[in-house]
């Protein structure tokens, strides 16, 4: 069976250059449209499997062109795809996308067939995530079958991560069986009541999720890396500085590729400083699964870093 389970959404991105996003009632001239494979749950996938992670992705499509061609991609990426379903008469999920000329996103999505992925439909998979070595889930797909999914996990010793965007209020239920989160600031105040604005405010908020029995937390800080806090010890691991051009899938990548790391036997700071990697590339190119780079790509990068 898959070492790494994904479960999660899969997104068609119409994408958008813009110079700068519209106030209401503005109507600007964009460039560059174009549709793009997307969705929090396949760019992790995605991004774990292209960096060397064994892996099975379950998640909804539509019975369209996007969703089935979607299937073909992900098997040619090495995602096993059996619990990924196809839907009826249901459209693929999609993303409306606008990508700024200084490298930020405004992003609006609709669940289509991601909100199929129910309780019921997650059932026929159930023996694939406890045989898992870890299950890997995001917040674009029903919150029931998110909180299911993590009690079948735990209770057959799954490991169980769960990055919690986009950002919404989750309850002690799902959070007591997360073994390990990893919420950007946005997510973590939202999660905590903590504005998180520096080291020692990500700590505190990193202890009000461990009061609420996550073993691990992980907060993304963007520039200025990851703070960890576990098992009474916390700090701060950096990443790398690069000339951002689309930040879609960042997030995506590096929790993709810190899965991918730890699968391949390295150690917690260096699967996050190749976590951090693959992130720092994918924001140098345009896209979600467009920027996702390969083991390769990431070793050469860190190669360079010395």
């Amino acid at each position: 069976m898959n070492k790494l389970v994904v479960l999660g959404s899969v997104n068609a991105d119409h994408v958008l250059q813009v110079a700068s996003f519209p106030r209401p009632g503005e109507t600007l001239l964009g460039h560059s449209y174009a549709v793009i494979p997307g969705g929090k749950g396949a760019n992790q996938a995605v991004a774990a499997a292209r960096l060397g992670a064994d892996i099975a992705f379950i998640a909804c499509v539509g019975d369209d062109s996007f969703g089935r061609n979607m299937i073909n991609e992900f098997d040619r990426d090495g995602i096993n795809t059996q619990a990924v379903m196809v839907e009826q008469d249901t459209p693929t999920g999609i993303a409306m996308i606008q990508v700024a000329a200084t490298g930020e996103n405004s992003i609006c999505i609709s669940a289509e067939a991601n909100a199929c992925l129910t309780p019921e439909r997650l059932n026929p998979h159930r023996e694939l995530i406890a045989q898992a070595d870890t299950l890997l889930m995001q917040l674009e797909t029903p919150i029931a079958t998110i909180t299911q999914a993590a009690k079948i996990a735990k209770k057959a010793g799954t490991r169980v991560v769960l990055n919690p965007a986009p950002a919404q209020p989750l309850n002690d239920e799902l959070l007591s069986v997360i073994d390990l989160i990893t919420p950007n600031e946005t997510e973590a105040e939202l999660l905590t009541g903590i504005k998180v604005i520096d080291m020692v405010s990500a700590q505190v908020a990193a202890d009000v999720l461990h009061n609420k029995g996550i073993a691990e937390v992980m907060i993304t800080l963007g520039s200025q890396g990851v703070w960890i806090s576990r098992e009474g010890k916390s700090k701060q691991v950096k990443g790398f500085r690069v000339d951002a051009v689309d930040t879609t899938a960042a997030g995506d990548t590096f929790n993709g590729g810190l899965l991918a790391g730890l699968q391949a036997g390295l150690v917690l700071d260096d699967a996050i400083r190749f976590a951090h990697a693959a992130a720092a590339i994918s924001v140098t190119r345009v896209g979600a699964q467009t920027s996702i780079p390969t083991k390769s790509d990431v070793d050469a990068f860190l190669a360079l870093q010395g």
